[in-house]
C-alpha cells in the first residue's frame, strides 16, 4: 500500500538535471503514474525531445531552463511550479559533474564549479522544496549519487569532495525530514550508464550493454519509482544500483 494515503488531484515531480539518460528516464516513468514532470537544465532547447516523448506517451510535462547553482533561480523556479502547474511531490536531483584531473592540475576554479554543480545545487533543491513539503507533511526528495560518493579515486578529487558533501547532505536532511513525513533517499549509481557519453568515448564498456553489464536508465528510473512508493515503516535512505558485472 502506498504511503500517500491522500495524495493530491494534481501533482508534480521536479527533476534537475534531466539530461538524455537517467534525469530523462525518471521523467518518463513518474508521467506515466500520472505525474505532471517538471524538468530542467541548463539548455531548455535541449528538453524538447524529453517534452515531446512524454506528451507523445500522454502525459503531461513542463521544461525549464535554468542554472541550479543560482539561488533565485532555484527560489523562483519552485515557487513557480507550485503556483502555476502542481504541488511538488517528488524532487530528484540529478546533476552529475563528473570531471578527472590530476591533484596538479585541478585549478580552484574546477574544484568550486564542480561543488558548485554536484553539491551546492542540491542544497538549493533540498531546501527549496523542503520549505514546500513540509506544511503538506508528505514528499520525497531524491538525490542520486555515484561511486565517488563513497570513496575518492585517483583523478577524482574534485567529484569526490562534491559527491561526498552531497551525501552528506541528503543524511542531514533525511534525520530531520524524515519525522516530518518527507522520505529523502540517496541511491549510489555505481557503474557505466547506458548514454552516448559512454558509447562514444568507452565503446568497449559499452559493448557490454548486451550482456546486461551496463546499467539501463529505465531501470534506474524503476527503482526510483519504487523508493517513492515504499511505505513510511520500511523507507530506504541509501541503496546501491550496479550492473551484475561491476567489481565492488
Amino acid at each position: 500500500m502506498s504511503r500517500q494515503n491522500t495524495p493530491p488531484s494534481k501533482k508534480a515531480i521536479l527533476v534537475i538535471g534531466a539530461g538524455d539518460a537517467t534525469g530523462g528516464a525518471i521523467a518518463k516513468r513518474f508521467a506515466r503514474e500520472g505525474y505532471i514532470a517538471c524538468v530542467t537544465r541548463r539548455n531548455a532547447e535541449k528538453l524538447t525531445p524529453l517534452l515531446n516523448d512524454i506528451k507523445a506517451e500522454g502525459g503531461q510535462a513542463h521544461g525549464f531552463g535554468s542554472d541550479a547553482r543560482n539561488e533565485e533561480e532555484m527560489i523562483t523556479l519552485v515557487q513557480s511550479i507550485e503556483r502555476d502547474i502542481a504541488p511538488i511531490e517528488v524532487a530528484v536531483f540529478n546533476i552529475g559533474a563528473n570531471v578527472r584531473f590530476p591533484i596538479t592540475e585541478t585549478t580552484s576554479r574546477v574544484y568550486y564549479k564542480v561543488w558548485e554543480m554536484a553539491c551546492f545545487a542540491g542544497f538549493l533543491m533540498g531546501r527549496e522544496v523542503s520549505k514546500v513539503m513540509l506544511p503538506r507533511q508528505r514528499g520525497t526528495i531524491i538525490f542520486t549519487g555515484a561511486t565517488a560518493s563513497l570513496r575518492g579515486g585517483s583523478g577524482f578529487a574534485a567529484f569526490a569532495g562534491a559527491k561526498n558533501a552531497l551525501r552528506a547532505l541528503a543524511q542531514s536532511m533525511a534525520r530531520e525530514l524524515w519525522p516530518e513525513g518527507i522520505h529523502v533517499a540517496h541511491p549510489v549509481i555505481d557503474g557505466a550508464i547506458d548514454t552516448a557519453f559512454i558509447q562514444d568515448n568507452f565503446p568497449e564498456r559499452y559493448a557490454l550493454k548486451d550482456q546486461e553489464g551496463i546499467l539501463d536508465p529505465d531501470s534506474i528510473a524503476e527503482a526510483y519509482w519504487q523508493i517513492h512508493q515504499q511505505p513510511r515503516n520500511a523507507w530506504t535512505h541509501e541503496m546501491d544500483l550496479r550492473p551484475w558485472i561491476e567489481p565492488w
